[in-house]
């Protein structure tokens, strides 16, 4: 592994993070923020602790607020606003419960009154009252996510499920009015599907929901098949939205922090939606293609992938980007490929993402791992782990998508 490079990657990692955390997002959506009557908080989200502590500090002080994040990402405590973790990807009962509470604390507000709803990606999985079991929601999450389904496509079926998802949370408040201040981990921006659009009018469809279901061969039972039949919110009345934070910043950021590493950045997409394993192949081809060229190059791709599970490793989307990436980066010298997801986890891993370089093939080989099988195998983590190409940040309190580089010097 080149120690230069594999620095210079680090140091764009933490700049571009630094970038985009949501301090300062926060700060210039509360600009046009004028509550009235009671102030209410709820933050969901894997940056929900962030924003929340944020907007308490901007505000002052709030009527009465929870958080709902991720295991692990709660960084203290926040006057007035109750903290509590609960399961992701999968939903589990503490983040039933956690969004039972936050239920209790919109119950009975007045016209007068303000929800400030704090919302970033993860909320799917974080802020949930099914209409089903546990048990069941859980099980279809987790077919969602082994199909290869994108996050739109998992949350149109996921909006169906839920008694807060697709505006049905804003109508929970009514007739307080909602803020929302929304991160955004979903490509373009679509409202309705962040965090499945708990206070956002839904466009999708039954016809859709039950296309999805049909195409992935989802196993439901016939209660979540009737739930797929029932029309959500149209029209929401009571709410207003500031997007405020996007993955075309992380990529803006990104290409800022390559800059200031002597590299000539040029962001190719930042709507990067395909299998993760082709994502990597192609961006290694374009290493091999530009490598030793006059200049010190970085290419730029942000988005969200999708990795289809067909074994039983450990791994996540960034990971097998890297990893899928080390064929075509075999034996380049000052070529690299790192990807990383902006939260800091990737998958069900404690790693942020992967790198490889033109050693990392080699390595691979040495210790026994052969990228195809492992790729097939979904191990990805194991396999970069074994040759240091894991990429390990802790969780970072936003939350806006992937962004993957191609440095070529």
């Amino acid at each position: 592994m080149s120690t230069s490079l594999r620095t210079a990657a680090d140091t764009v990692i933490a700049a571009s993070l630094r970038a985009v955390l949501p301090d300062t997002a926060v700060r210039r959506a509360l600009q046009n923020f004028c509550p009235r009557g009671r102030v209410v908080l709820v933050a969901a989200g894997k940056a929900a602790w962030q924003m929340a502590h944020t907007a308490v500090a901007v505000l002052g002080s709030v009527d009465g607020g929870i958080v709902i994040t991720k295991y692990g990402h709660v960084g203290g405590d926040i006057p007035g606003v109750i903290c509590r973790e609960a399961g992701h990807p999968v939903p589990d009962e503490n983040g039933f419960a956690a969004t039972r509470q936050a239920l209790d604390l919109v119950h009975g507000l007045t016209a007068d009154d303000t929800v400030l709803f704090l919302l970033s990606g993860g909320g799917s999985a974080l802020f949930e009252k099914p209409l089903l079991s546990g048990a069941e929601l859980a099980d279809i999450t987790r077919q969602l996510l082994a199909c290869g389904a994108d996050i739109v496509e998992m949350n149109t079926i996921r909006k169906r499920l839920s008694a807060v998802k697709g505006g049905r949370f804003a109508l929970a408040c009514a007739p307080a009015q909602v803020f929302a201040v929304v991160l955004s981990d979903v490509l373009g921006d679509p409202l309705d599907m962040i965090a499945s659009g708990p206070a956002a009018a839904d466009r999708s469809t039954c016809a859709q929901a039950v296309a999805i279901a049909e195409k992935y061969r989802l196993h439901l039972s016939p209660a979540a098949q009737a739930l797929l039949r029932q029309e959500t919110p149209k029209a929401l009345s009571n709410v207003t939205t500031q997007i405020t934070g996007s993955v075309r910043e992380l990529c803006a950021a990104a290409a800022d922090a390559c800059r200031a590493q002597g590299y000539e950045p040029l962001i190719l997409t930042d709507r990067l939606n395909c299998e993760a394993r082709e994502a990597g192949r192609f961006l290694g081809s374009i290493a091999r293609t530009h490598a030793g060229q006059s200049k010190k190059c970085a290419f730029i791709a942000g988005g969200e992938t999708v990795v289809h599970l067909t074994g039983h490793g450990l791994g996540g989307r960034n990971q097998e980007i890297a990893l899928a990436a080390a064929p075509a980066l075999d034996g380049l010298d000052g070529c690299c490929v790192f990807s990383v997801g902006s939260d800091g986890t990737d998958g069900p891993t404690d790693a942020a993402g992967g790198y490889a370089d033109g050693a990392t093939f080699a390595a691979l080989h040495t210790v026994g791992y052969d990228v195809d099988k492992t790729l097939a195998e979904n191990d990805a983590y194991h396999a970069l782990q074994a040759v240091g190409g894991l990429i390990k940040t802790g969780p970072t309190g936003t939350n806006v998508n992937d962004v993957a580089v191609v440095l070529t010097d």
